[in-house]
């Protein structure tokens, strides 16, 4: 493994290697591992030539694998493995680069099931490595605003939070994602459903009952595409959740009811469609910025319809900070951004939504696995 150098000498640069190269590594993962100081995407692993050549295209220097397997034989050359293979692979994947040695970042869902989530937990306590998990939205600019404005007091006491992740898309674009076989750990509620009931969590602590509805709409789908969660926190607040391709007109991102305010926000982060399109974060270059125009309001008794709140500026999102974080985690200069055990218990949420879309029934936590 890399030394961590000492006093201001320059230090050597983690080497990654990145499994999969698909949407999740070439969109999200290699872009921001090459943008993070400290880092170098030192191998990428897929077994699809054309996905070799385009990772040979846009990280040149690269090192090209054909399987984990490969990163395992050579574990001594690498810092940290980056798992942004399909779900079904996140498991014996990361516990093979546990086993080889390796610190390991996993795309959400981290597992199929809190109990393999906490299972590849302990792996990596008793091996002393780092197991973090790809959380990215908690870096979205949206959230980072609404995190602020709850920390702030600005909304009084919460009550409730409404999250929309809404898309349009009528037609299915196929894949493992829109795959019902369980193997696949594919539908929205794996999916986005990762990210709403993450934040959620993040936001307002345990949840302590699920409630949830799930349907398949598409004609020729296998996976649900449009699905809604209640949850009940610990602490009294009332999460509702939507995850959906089906919704013709969206609502908004983010419609939260406090004691004194409320806030609504309209639109997606922007920093999706920007990696999608090729740009890339750079210091000194703005990254994550919206419109005035996207802003949210905040204000009481009116709607953003007719002119009620305050328009709230929109903190900058800032996904190149999990990588930052995950790099100062590695070398002892700061905490995992995201642990394992925090994703078994958003697990344990999308469970017992599961089991309650199945049977009709609010569950209780402690009975998802029921």
């Amino acid at each position: 493994m890399t030394g961590t150098g000492t006093g201001t000498a320059p230090r050597t640069p983690l080497r990654v290697g990145l499994v999969g190269y698909g949407l999740a590594g070439s969109v999200f993962h290699a872009p921001l591992i090459a943008a993070t100081e400290g880092l170098v995407l030192d191998t990428v692993t897929t077994g699809n030539p054309e996905r070799q050549e385009q990772a040979r295209a846009a990280h040149p220097g690269v090192r090209v694998a054909g399987s984990p397997e490969e990163l395992w034989a050579r574990a001594d050359e690498l810092d940290l493995v980056v798992i942004a293979s399909p779900n079904k692979t996140h498991v014996p994947v990361a516990t093979a680069a546990l086993k080889a040695g390796l610190p390991v970042v996993v795309d959400k869902p981290v597992a199929g099931t809190a109990a393999e989530a906490r299972g590849l937990a302990a792996l990596a306590d008793e091996r002393g490595l780092l197991l973090s998990v790809f959380q990215n939205r908690r870096w979205d600019n949206d959230f980072r605003t609404l995190r602020k404005l709850v920390a702030d007091g600005a909304l009084g006491e919460v009550q409730r939070f409404e999250s929309r992740f809404e898309r349009w898309r009528p037609q299915l674009k196929g894949g493992w994602r829109e795959s019902g076989a369980p193997e696949e750990i594919g539908g929205l509620l794996y999916d986005l459903g990762s990210h709403v009931v993450d934040q959620a969590l993040v936001l307002f602590g345990p949840a302590v009952r699920v409630y949830a509805e799930s349907d398949v709409r598409r004609p020729g789908a296998e996976a649900d595409d449009d699905t809604f969660l209640a949850i009940t926190h610990a602490n009294g607040v009332r999460s509702h959740l939507y995850v959906s391709a089906t919704t013709a007109q969206l609502g908004p991102r983010f419609r939260v009811l406090g004691s004194s305010a409320g806030y609504v926000k309209y639109g997606l982060d922007p920093q999706e469609a920007a990696l999608r399109e090729g740009l890339r974060p750079a210091p000194g270059t703005p990254w994550g910025v919206e419109p005035e125009s996207m802003w949210g309001t905040l204000g009481a008794g009116e709607s953003p319809l007719t002119g009620g709140g305050t328009p709230v500026e929109t903190l900058p999102g800032d996904y190149p900070a999990y990588y930052a974080a995950v790099a100062a985690a590695l070398r002892g200069a700061g905490e995992n951004p995201v642990t394992a055990h925090e994703a078994a218990a958003a697990l344990d949420v999308l469970e017992a939504a599961k089991r309650s879309a199945r049977e009709g029934v609010t569950v209780e936590l402690g009975e998802a696995g029921a």
